[in-house]
């Protein structure tokens, strides 16, 4: 505990090692995990460094697998996980065991650049092949979308004529351009006279030219708009839907598509046509002759052959994809621990400086208790590969005053700390906060969640993710679920707590729980005949043992008509007063960080100030909190209250020598006093402050319950001034707080602005 509580000791090494075992020194001390080296040429720019080009070699490989990795996901395959961080820097496959780091690199990128190759080659048959199948599946529907177009005589230009037959023939005309859409018309229209039937030579010289193509459903309208307005109108378009989706054979994405085909009778507007459908990316394809239908069914007949054998063909290309997608997901992860670590060594090894040849010197920061292991850890990769030259690791003095910060942590205690490392790493040997947040950071999740079931859902889940974690450690999760893993302690004690603030609210999916019967009785409640607005009473005498809920909340406050009121209250105080407590313990911990440091001006002109002023509002905040629960408010109030002395009536029906009274009872000179004698018969028209034994002063005189929040207004509002107060004195106390707030929270801080610069001033050093 007291290594997490303060960073470890460390020590400032420098090593010297053969360059031609410095990779395997290196990657030892990388399984150690006890060093952090320091940069010996901050003078040269990253291009520049000695082992540059191998740090580009391991980029070139994260590439590869980058892309690997983004096909495997194409085909939605997992890619398995390597196992845990541990056992792969400490095992090495076989054909790696003897091999350098350069070595290393040059296997990977053999082994790679193979298979990237494969892939590519695979990847772009793939393209090409679809291409070639998506032409040949949007040629067979332009085809049969214009056999059954064309199966009557093509549209003619027909002379116009003033009799009802040529009327009848234009109909047939529209009617068959119809067909495209609805093949049930071509049905309707085939019963029909074809339209160059009855017609002269002349209209069956004057036929329309068309073009026919394929363009994505979505760029069906503005496709339509852009054909219109460019050639005014002069044209016939009709389109008819694709049902089967088209794969996109660069993103692999289906797309909707469907057929066109536009009528026009002008070479300006075919040119102009065909622009716009190259702009659209539209495919245009040409239909054999047209007044020939055996020439279109021998077409489809053949590109029905070739569509076949195209799907074929295709289909092997995907499945030789597939598998050797497969083979990559099961490596890609360890290939790239493997090129991570490779980086990261060459990395640290362009901070050594080359002073002699044949040999590099490093600095940096040891864990203190670790030299030993780091000393050995080098030797040994020097004897392993049979070095003459010695090696070196020796204690130096410190560069600068501030080492790095490391914290011994294990599965308990890492969620914490990455949890405080969020907001802030704490600076070397300064106390840890994570050490106190383990503990109230859950508590205090518990007192804002606090309820029965869901915190027991939670709880549960935690539990489920510890009893699972040696499975969950060996596979590869997602961001979200691990990170559910990491915290898998955070969530046990978290649902812990707020199944233990939910017990003391009594709240279980926002019902009450009656586990050891409710104290308090509605009239009427055991024939089932509670009238609304009617009033609870308890069941014992008030002040005894027997009225007190055994544990938490007692349940009749779920029902009651002010439990929005009394719950608000309650965990509003319990808020303020942890609150408080957890920001005091921090200010705390900066005073014994200045002690622990030896740092006189913060102590004195930090700390000092911010524990005073704390303490001045805010602790004497809590103090009111406490002093307004523990006194009878029952007994103070009943003192100012006027009682019959023969019990013939009175305020409340209170009876003279009620036990609620916990004071004297005195002798009343009439029928008419209160408790402690004050004769309100005879002074009918005394204040609450005249009627009060305490004398505390303001309107209430210490036998109201005062609204603390005013109270704590009035100490910047009103100084010196309590309207309500809770105890004699209690504005003096005040304004004597509110002076020292002021005090330490404007003098210290201005003198402590000032004192370093006088430092600067007499001894010439920089400030801090």
């Amino acid at each position: 505990m007291s290594s997490w509580f303060r960073s470890e000791l460390m020590e400032y090494v420098s090593l010297i090692v053969n360059e031609d075992a410095a990779h395997s020194c290196l990657a030892d001390l990388g399984k150690l995990g006890v060093i952090q080296f320091t940069d010996l040429n901050p003078e040269l720019t990253p291009f520049q460094r000695r082992f540059v080009s191998f740090v580009k070699r391991c980029d070139e490989l994260e590439r590869k697998l980058r892309f690997f990795v983004s096909d495997c996901e194409k085909f939605e395959l997992e890619v398995h996980s390597a196992g845990k961080i541990d056992e792969f820097l400490n095992f090495q496959p076989d054909d790696f065991d003897e091999k350098t780091g350069a070595q290393l690199l040059e296997s990977l990128e053999v082994d790679l650049e193979k298979y990237e190759k494969q892939l590519r080659e695979l990847n772009t048959y793939n393209e090409k092949l679809t291409t070639e199948y998506n032409e040949k599946v949007e040629l067979q529907e332009v085809l049969e979308k214009g056999r059954r177009f064309f199966a009557s005589d093509p549209p003619t230009s027909s002379s116009p004529r003033r009799n009802n037959k040529n009327n009848n023939s234009n109909d047939d005309n529209n009617n068959n351009l119809l067909s495209l859409l609805d093949p049930d018309e071509e049905d309707e229209s085939d019963e029909r006279d074809p339209l160059a039937t009855g017609g002269d030579k002349r209209d069956k010289d004057m036929r329309f030219s068309s073009i026919t193509g394929v363009v994505p459903t979505e760029d069906k309208g503005r496709f339509e708009r852009m054909i219109f307005r460019s050639t005014r109108g002069n044209c016939y378009v009709r389109f008819a839907p694709i049902h089967q989706p088209i794969t996109d054979p660069r993103s692999g994405k289906l797309l909707e598509k469907c057929v066109f085909i536009i009528f026009y009778k002008s070479q300006t507007i075919e040119f102009k046509i065909k622009k716009i459908c190259d702009a659209f990316e539209a495919h245009r394809y040409v239909l054999p002759a047209l007044d020939d239908p055996g020439s279109i069914e021998r077409r489809l007949t053949e590109n029905a052959q070739e569509l076949v054998d195209s799907r074929t063909v295709l289909l092997k290309n995907q499945d030789s994809r597939f598998r050797l997608c497969q083979f990559l997901a099961t490596r890609a992860e360890r290939w790239t621990w493997i090129v991570l670590r490779e980086k990261a060594i060459y990395h640290s090894l362009n901070q050594f400086k080359s002073d002699v040849s044949g040999m590099l010197r490093g600095e940096g920061w040891v864990i203190a208790n670790q030299v030993a292991a780091v000393k050995d850890a080098v030797n040994k990769a020097h004897s392993n590969m049979d070095m003459a030259m010695p090696s070196l690791v020796d204690r130096m003095p410190v560069p600068w005053p501030t080492p790095p910060t490391h914290f011994s942590t294990n599965k308990f205690t890492y969620g914490y700390q990455e949890f405080v490392n969020t907001y802030g790493i704490p600076r070397y040997r300064e106390a840890n906060p994570a050490l106190f947040t383990a503990a109230t950071f859950p508590f205090l999740f518990g007192v804002m969640y606090g309820d029965v079931g869901h915190g027991l859902f939670l709880f549960c889940t935690g539990l489920w993710l510890i009893y699972n974690e040696k499975k969950h450690d060996n596979v590869r999760l997602n961001e979200m679920f691990e990170s559910l893993h990491l915290g898998r302690y955070m969530l046990v004690m978290m649902g812990f707590f707020a199944v233990y603030a939910g017990l003391i609210y009594n709240d279980c999916f926002s019902l009450g729980l009656n586990l050891f019967g409710s104290k308090w009785e509605f009239q009427g409640q055991d024939s089932n005949e509670v009238k609304n607005n009617a009033i609870a009473y308890q069941n014992y005498t008030y002040g005894s043992a027997e009225t007190v809920y055994p544990f938490g909340l007692d349940p009749m406050w779920h029902i009651s008509s002010n439990e929005l009121l009394f719950f608000n209250s309650f965990k509003m105080k319990i808020s303020v007063i942890f609150g408080i407590t957890q920001m005091f313990a921090g200010t705390l911990l900066k005073g014994s960080n200045a002690l622990f440091f030896r740092e006189s001006l913060d102590f004195f002109f930090e700390f000092l100030p911010m524990v005073a002023f704390a303490a001045s509002l805010f602790i004497y905040m809590v103090v009111l909190i406490i002093m307004k629960w523990s006194i009878d408010w029952n007994s103070r109030m009943m003192s100012s209250t006027c009682i019959t002395v023969d019990g013939t009536g009175g305020e409340d029906e209170i009876k003279w020598g009620d036990e609620n009274y916990n004071g004297v009872w005195g002798t009343c000179a009439s029928n008419f006093c209160t408790p402690w004698g004050y004769d309100c018969e005879a002074n009918q028209n005394a204040s609450l402050e005249d009627r009060c034994l305490l004398k505390y002063g303001g309107t209430g005189s210490g036998c109201q319950p005062p609204n603390l929040i005013t109270t704590l207004i009035n100490i910047a509002l009103q100084p010196g001034n309590v309207d309500e107060p809770l105890y004699s004195g209690q504005g003096t106390v005040q304004l004597g707080l509110l002076a020292i707030a002021f005090f330490f929270n404007s003098g210290f801080t201005s003198r402590q602005t000032l004192l370093p610069i006088k430092e600067i001033s007499s001894s010439n050093r920089p400030c801090r």
